[in-house]
């Protein structure tokens, strides 16, 4: 039987397939149990939901003038109902839909680092094994503009992007025996440090595409062996995405058969592929080889997520008008793009929850666990996450744990 919180409750943490709930986030019982057995706990995060407006007047001001601890955050607990879908899909003045897909929270691959974009203007970086227990570190600069998008690079420390208004900023951590360098000839920005007593982080790189100049990037993503990211720029007028030459500061357009502009950009965990999602509804399976295509469409709205399994075989996607997710099984060895489009059923969803659609899904690492977040629904289910349990051989199937 499926497991779910009582109204007033919080979920702490999913133990051998059994969610513990607590009453209050400060409740010591389910933190000691879950302590006990996996060792860590990680503390919620000082944070601010209303500071994620854009029109709120104080932010350039706040930016400059005060310290993260003078913001009055409140605790995590007391917003993370109401500000999940703000975090996710605030409003911007992009004509864009309410449930474009855009990337605010990234886990740092490597360890226990949580970024997050806390503002308008800025990201903030919690670094759980930050043995001092120091403050979060807040990445934020003049020129760092209405970020939608951030994605940690692979296999590089710890380096992470940031997608807003006008290009691309590249920060990276800093070290006293160990600082990071600038590439040379760029924004006079680079340089700026962030702020708080913790991880000590550097703009190192601004990246800009002379042909999006005053749009906003609102999808990253890195090529897995860390060598490449792309992004795309979410505007009407801009159906591109654009592959770096981080080191030289280099960008390429691809263009080829786009009809829209894109929303989600993902890379095969082997490199291979590239999966892309358009705001009318199509996706793009791309062999990164010779850089071919090939194209799918939807009536079931516009693709809302996408994530491949852990070696690449297949991706699932879901869309925006179904509780059905749709998964592409490659029935050739790279790089053929000859693959299937099979349906994954989420029962549970419609009948249920009485949900109309999926906004937002993620899969974990080692496969087994899937979590979506979903739109309308019964009130007593307003507000949850479903998760799943994931089978994925011969073909993957899900059951509502």
């Amino acid at each position: 039987m499926p497991n779910y919180p009582q109204p007033g409750e919080i979920t702490i943490c999913e133990i051998n397939r059994e969610f513990i709930h607590a009453k209050e986030l400060s409740d010591v019982r389910p933190k000691d149990v879950y302590g006990e057995i996996l060792g860590t706990v990680f503390s919620s995060i000082p944070f601010d939901p209303n500071f994620l407006s854009p029109n709120n007047e104080q932010v350039v001001e706040q930016e400059t003038s005060e310290p993260a601890t003078n913001l009055g955050f409140s605790s995590l607990k007391d917003t993370i109902a109401g500000s999940f879908k703000k975090l996710l899909f605030s409003s911007d003045n992009l004509k864009l839909p309410t449930e474009a897909s855009t990337q605010k929270i990234s886990w740092f691959p490597h360890n226990h680092c949580l970024a997050f974009v806390s503002g308008p203007n800025q990201v903030t970086i919690k670094d759980y094994e930050d043995s001092d227990g120091k403050d979060a570190c807040i990445l934020t600069s003049d020129f760092q503009r209405d970020v939608k998008s951030i994605e940690w690079r692979p296999n590089s420390g710890k380096m992470i992007t940031i997608g807003c208004k006008g290009g691309i900023y590249i920060w990276s951590a800093s070290y006293p025996a160990n600082t990071a360098t600038l590439r040379h000839g760029i924004a006079p920005s680079v340089g700026t440090f962030s702020r708080g007593s913790g991880l000590k982080m550097i703009l190192v790189d601004v990246l800009k595409d002379r042909d999006c100049t005053n749009q906003v990037i609102s999808a990253l993503s890195w090529k897995p062996d860390g060598k490449y990211p792309f992004h795309s720029s979410a505007s009407y007028e801009s159906p591109f995405f654009t592959i770096w030459d981080v080191a030289k500061g280099e960008g390429t357009p691809i263009r080829r058969g786009l009809g829209s502009s894109i929303s989600l950009l993902k890379w095969s965990p082997t490199g291979d592929y590239l999966f892309t999602a358009n705001l009318d509804g199509t996706f793009y399976l791309w062999e990164t080889n010779t850089w071919t295509s090939e194209p799918w469409s939807s009536t079931s709205g516009h693709v809302t997520g996408a994530e491949w399994d852990p070696e690449g075989r297949f991706i699932l996607i879901s869309f925006s008008n179904s509780t059905t997710l749709g998964c592409i099984h490659f029935t050739s060895k790279p790089p053929s793009l000859d693959a299937q489009l099979l349906p994954v059923e989420l029962p549970e969803l419609s009948s249920l929850i009485g949900s109309g659609g999926i906004e937002k899904m993620a899969w974990d690492s080692s496969g087994e666990r899937l979590a979506l977040s979903y739109k309308n629904g019964d009130e007593k289910y307003a507000g949850l996450i479903a998760v799943y349990d994931v089978r994925r051989a011969p073909l993957v199937s899900v059951s509502l744990m």
